[in-house]
């Protein structure tokens, strides 16, 4: 722990951290954004500055402005060198200093109001992430991004009972033919290393990593799309969110559904926030 007062150039730091960490900060850049909220993420991590949901609140909000910044053209090496910056700075302030209290204070001002939100949406490039924080009695979702293929309704994200939703693909396909397999395709970063924006964005074949369903079910009624009566639940092990987190916010995954005779059907979906819509859920069940 560092005692003693701050340099001049930590306490401006440490001003702006405290307008730039809330919520909607003014007239701030992306990556300005994104800096001090790594900064404070890791002065929280280091001294302990939030209560659990408050980190949360954070954690979303942190992931949200990386993905502002990534989408506003900022490349994800500069953005990883920011983070590390931010974390650099972290350590060289006391958890002691009155400044760092004063952004605490201001943060946990701003973000006690996002405890009470139930709802949100995370915008994409081409797609949204909504998240619902609201607890139901029956199968909800929590964290959802819309998609077809063909003429059949898919939906990906978080669905459930109480406080543990699953990672589910929930599909209404049309006629009566089903299918008996499905799996994520997505970005292998082991093949590919960089974010891959090319073409009609999945990457190539040669390139994918696979995540297979662990099983299916009978769709809840409450998890079909408007005006379907009838769907499939695939399940995804929880593994999975991971994988996805590591994707560049602008990058397209993939679900594909196999049937017996053969043949694929596809249904395409954007990264977007996930990460933050997935933090903004850890604050808990209202």
């Amino acid at each position: 722990m560092t005692i003693g007062h701050p340099a001049p150039k930590t306490k401006a730091a440490l001003l702006a951290a405290a307008v730039l960490c809330l919520p909607n900060p003014a007239q701030a850049g992306p990556a300005d954004t994104y800096y001090e909220r790594a900064f404070m993420v890791a002065a929280d991590q280091r001294c302990g500055l939030f209560e659990t949901r408050i980190d949360a609140a954070l954690g979303a909000a942190t992931a949200q402005a990386r993905g502002a910044a990534l989408r506003s053209g900022a490349a994800e090496a500069d953005l990883s060198a920011t983070a590390a910056r931010a974390r650099s700075r972290a350590q060289a302030v006391s958890c002691r200093d009155p400044q760092l209290a004063t952004v605490k204070g201001r943060v946990d001002n701003a973000f006690s109001g996002w405890l009470r939100t139930p709802r949100m949406t995370f915008p994409g490039t081409r797609a949204n992430w909504t998240a619902n924080r609201l607890g139901s009695t029956g199968p909800a979702w929590h964290l959802r991004q819309a998609s077809v293929v063909g003429a059949s309704p898919v939906a990906f994200g978080y669905a459930g009972e109480g406080d543990a939703p699953g990672l589910v693909a929930v599909v209404s396909f049309v006629g009566r033919s089903r299918p008996n397999a499905a799996r994520i395709v997505l970005r292998d970063p082991q093949r590919v290393a960089r974010a891959w924006l090319a073409g009609d964005g999945l990457v190539p074949a040669s390139s994918r990593a696979s995540l297979w369903a662990a099983g299916v079910a009978v769709a809840d009624p409450a998890l079909l799309a408007e005006g379907r009566t009838a769907g499939e639940t695939w399940r995804f092990p929880a593994s999975t969110a991971a994988a996805l987190e590591r994707l560049d916010p602008r990058e397209t995954f993939a679900i594909e559904f196999h049937f017996r005779d053969g043949s694929v059907a596809t249904a395409k979906f954007e990264a977007g926030d996930f990460a933050a819509g997935r933090a903004f859920l850890a604050m808990g069940m209202l």
